[in-house]
């Protein structure tokens, strides 16, 4: 498995992660009173998001050689 490949599958499974986290923020916070801790409990899922979908947001600017952008000045 290629490194870009790898990362896209995490950046997959870190969404499932992120998605089941908010929907179990939203069950608990329903309750009366909510454990403190469960409203950060998405926030970890959501970093890894964040730096797994700019890595791949910048993979095809990286290697234009590979098909990525072309500019033409």
């Amino acid at each position: 498995m290629s490194w870009n490949r790898g990362i896209r599958q995490t950046h997959r499974w870190l969404s499932v992660a992120f998605t089941v986290a908010v929907i179990a923020n939203i069950v608990v916070m329903g309750q009366e009173a909510p454990p403190v801790w469960v409203a950060y409990l998405a926030l970890p899922p959501l970093l890894l998001l964040l730096l797994t979908g700019l890595y791949l947001f910048v993979l095809p600017y990286r290697s234009p050689a590979r098909g990525g952008a072309r500019h033409s000045d």
